[in-house]
């Protein structure tokens, strides 16, 4: 039903761095869920969150309508000595209902500490650990999930490295209108998500929009809540959160980013408030890059490049991850379409799986602000190890895990000197003048 509702409605609506002798992989088949009988105020598809200053949000979904939105939780396996309690909601999509939809914000909790919960007052136990209050802290990158057996290839290989938190800067179940897919994409990421902090923002497949009918992101929006509230954001397309001296900024390239929306403004509340002191890294996600050198999706990026690149630029991001390209490239520093030093970082990481295959051709010349490309699955691990160094590397799926077929050592901006609070202040100005 849902198949032919979709094709009904969507009528309404290489490298300059590279391995010479790699041999790309052949494309792997979609991953299938069987039907497993399950009790309907069973606890599915959970997964966490960060929800401010020491506080996790625990999300999940039953079938029974009446199930409680509440977490018990504690520091030992059985023992809940804490309640946390939350809320819910559920959507409707032409003729699918989802289950109930729960939300729990839990805390405050110690960092560096695993905790034993349990969702709901039944079900089975999960347990997760909380990120560090300081450096070091690794994150796992990766975008453009989907659901196929490349996808299963990656988060094994993510299960594999150490790490506190996933970024995933969109394209998330590849579900495209079908809702389901929605559920066994949750029940696909659960063993990952659930015991680490995962979070995302919107890509084009989270919009699922028909037009009069449903509106852009309800699916999203209603499954996977993010600290927006939290970071003083009105949109959950867009927010930031702080960890263990790094600032994140999650944009949204699906709504508006000119420079009197909502959401220009919040970006420019948000940068000014960081403490550089506090979190000395910078770093930013959305979707669609700005600095690629791939043939797909050139030219996408550009209205909102131009609209907020300077922001990003003046309070001196460090590192810029990006999706919607099925490849892997990392770029030098750069600004205003070309290498500068002041600059962050641009790395395209939409390489997670996805069941639209690789975007397997490049622009030739390379341009001069790409290091290395290259059109494999796989994922990166960022390891912030103090206030001024962090190491990124990248993993194709088909090599064993600990192979690093791309690294770089990075030093952040805040003591270049690239970057002063005078300097921004007098950015601020300039653009509040502007007409």
């Amino acid at each position: 039903m849902e198949r032919t509702l979709l094709v009904t409605f969507s009528v309404l609506l290489f490298a300059s761095v590279a391995a010479d002798d790699y041999v790309r992989p052949k494309p792997r088949q979609a991953l299938q869920f069987p039907w497993k009988q399950k009790s309907s105020s069973q606890p599915e598809q959970v997964h966490i969150s960060l929800a401010g200053d020491k506080h996790m949000r625990v999300s999940w979904v039953t079938n029974d309508k009446s199930s409680p939105s509440f977490v018990e939780y504690g520091t030992s396996p059985g023992k809940y000595s804490f309640l946390g309690q939350g809320e819910s909601t559920s959507y409707s999509y032409i003729f699918y209902r989802s289950g109930k939809i729960h939300h729990a914000v839990i805390g405050p909790l110690e960092p560096d500490t695993v905790y034993y919960y349990r969702c709901g007052g039944g079900g089975p136990e999960f347990h997760l650990k909380t990120p560090p209050a300081q450096f070091p802290i690794t994150f796992a990158v990766a975008g453009d999930l989907g659901q196929t057996g490349w996808t299963k290839s990656t988060l094994d290989h993510i299960d594999q490295c150490k790490y506190e938190v996933h970024l995933l800067p969109g394209d998330l179940s590849y579900a495209d209108y079908m809702q389901h897919k929605w559920d066994t994409f949750g029940e696909l990421v659960q063993p990952l998500a659930s015991v680490r902090p995962w979070m995302v923002t919107q890509g084009n497949h989270e919009k699922e929009n028909i037009p009069v009918v449903v509106d852009e992101f309800v699916s999203y929006n209603s499954r996977w809540k993010m600290p927006y509230a939290e970071s003083g954001s009105n949109s959950n397309l867009y927010y930031s959160f702080e960890v263990a001296g790094v600032h994140v900024i999650m944009l949204g390239s699906y709504t508006d980013y000119d420079r009197y929306s909502d959401q220009y403004n919040w970006l420019k509340g948000d940068l000014s408030k960081v403490d550089r002191e506090r979190t000395p890294w910078l770093i930013a996600l959305f979707h669609i890059p700005w600095y690629n050198s791939n043939d797909a999706h050139q030219n996408e990026g550009d209205g909102m490049m131009a609209e907020m690149e300077p922001l990003l630029y003046a309070s001196g991001v460090d590192i810029v991850f990006t999706g919607h390209v099925h490849a892997y490239e990392r770029t030098k520093r750069v600004n205003n379409g070309k290498s500068d030093p002041c600059g962050p970082v641009h790395i395209t990481i939409g390489d997670g799986g996805n069941r639209e295959g690789l975007a397997r051709k490049y622009k030739d010349p390379s341009p001069e602000w790409s290091v290395f490309r290259e059109a494999s699955f796989g994922h990166g691990e960022l390891q912030m190890v103090n206030a001024t160094h962090a190491h990124w590397t990248w993993h194709r799926n088909d090599d064993d895990e600990p192979t690093k077929s791309d690294e770089v050592w990075l030093t952040s901006l805040v003591n270049s000197g690239c970057w002063t609070e005078k300097k921004w202040n007098e950015y601020l100005r300039k653009i509040l003048m502007e007409p």
